[in-house]
């Protein structure tokens, strides 16, 4: 949804009890209407990725901020899955350099098995989003800790357990 006027139309929708916030339950009913099904975990992880306030809910232009992502992450899918519905392997990694994420061979490939959900090699659009929020978050989180911008951490056990639980899915 590029519009924002259409953004705002199916938030509002989505934001049943008129809160002005969306919620991880009301979120996850809202794809599933678009044939996009998630666990509950991988929703509530696309809500703490961009609940700036950090309230538990997702405000309007917190939506509209995964809005971007998601249609880039979606773009980047349908680059690459040639009208089958779903990405193998080797398209899963072109996909993720499209959208700018560079992972080695073992990170890549631990990765995919952890979100080939039906353990057939083939990624539909909601494994490759879940996927994607999973390194985004990631990311986001190791740029946190990578203050001199050098690309390598160090952390004590607490700071790992800190990460580990943040980026649950």
């Amino acid at each position: 949804m590029e519009n924002r006027a259409i953004l705002r139309e199916w938030f509002d929708r989505v934001d049943s009890d008129k809160t002005g916030g969306i919620t991880a339950i009301q979120l996850k009913s809202a794809f599933a209407v678009g044939n996009l099904h998630f666990p509950t975990s991988v929703v509530q992880q696309m809500i703490r990725m961009y609940d700036f306030d950090k309230n538990g809910s997702m405000s309007f232009e917190e939506f509209a901020e995964l809005n971007k992502f998601l249609l880039k992450v979606q773009q980047a899918f349908s680059d690459m899955e040639r009208g089958r519905g779903f990405l193998v392997p080797d398209e899963v990694y072109k996909a993720l350099v499209k959208l700018e994420f560079s992972l080695d061979s073992p990170a890549f490939y631990t990765v995919c098995e952890s979100f080939d959900q039906m353990r057939c090699g083939k990624f539909r659009l909601d494994d490759f989003i879940s996927l994607c929020i999973f390194v985004q978050s990631s990311r986001n989180l190791f740029n946190s800790f990578d203050t001199s911008k050098q690309g390598r951490v160090t952390l004590d056990l607490n700071q790992f357990i800190y990460c580990t639980a943040n980026c649950r899915i």
